[in-house]
């Protein structure tokens, strides 16, 4: 039968701007028992890379705009929150009730730009990591230079769901491993040829490691997924994961 792991990485520190996290993803994972291997998964936060990589701002120090203090006002938010909120933005997709659904920089949909309170000391936020996949190649080429292992690296972040409630973590960053199982032109059961079935596979690995990956007190920024079968890729994006606008019967 097959078996996949999903092994939450216990111990690390507060992240830092200017830390190694590889090295220190490495280290938790050695001292707790279940040191790197050839070809895990490694999932790991977008604010924990975003930390590493000092993509945060303090709210403090943020000049809202007369909009941002207007929408504010008007739905009691944070007017700071709401301005950098608008700046990571490439285009506004709803602003509706107090919350705001935008288009990344990277090209990416959800809500506040990806921009994160949570898990961030004081009054800071974590943007969004400026390359997402060149963050997780980076993460991937350092594990390999510390442990000599092959691995796929996912960062994650949390999304919302048009029509489903609740939200799960989806990638933003993959480096190793192709996002995406195309199986058409296999067979089903019967017989039947697939026509248009597409598995996001690294959407899939993120929301698997969230299970085990701490969103409050936990503090468990990282997970190893043990087992799963990935086609390896060189060159694949997460951009591939998000569907064409022309394709899009919803926007």
């Amino acid at each position: 039968m097959d078996t996949i792991q999903i092994i939450g990485v216990r111990g690390l520190p507060l992240i830092k701007p200017g830390d190694n996290l590889a090295k220190l993803v490495c280290e938790a994972a050695e001292k707790q028992g279940t040191p790197i291997q050839d070809e895990d998964v490694i999932v790991i936060t977008h604010v924990a890379v975003s930390k590493a990589e000092g993509h945060v701002v303090n709210l403090n120090e943020v000049e809202p705009s007369w909009f941002a203090k207007a929408f504010a006002e008007l739905h009691d938010k944070d007017p700071a929150l709401v301005e950098v909120v608008l700046r990571e933005a490439k285009g506004i997709v709803r602003m509706f009730d107090g919350k705001i659904i935008t288009e990344t920089r990277h090209g990416f949909i959800c809500a506040n730009s990806g921009v994160d309170k949570s898990n961030v000391p004081g009054n800071y936020v974590a943007l969004l990591p400026k390359d997402p996949d060149g963050s997780a190649e980076k993460i991937r080429q350092e594990i390999k230079r510390l442990t000599g292992k092959d691995v796929a690296v996912i960062i994650s972040d949390t999304h919302g769901r048009p029509f489903r409630e609740g939200e799960i973590n989806v990638a933003i960053g993959v480096a190793g491993l192709k996002p995406l199982r195309d199986r058409r032109g296999e067979k089903d059961l019967f017989g039947y040829t697939l026509r248009v079935k597409q598995t996001a596979v690294a959407d899939e690995l993120a929301s698997a490691a969230e299970l085990v990956i701490g969103q409050a007190d936990e503090g468990i920024p990282a997970a190893i997924i043990r087992g799963y079968k990935f086609i390896k890729s060189e060159e694949s994006k997460a951009l591939e994961l998000v569907r064409p606008k022309g394709k899009d019967l919803f926007l």
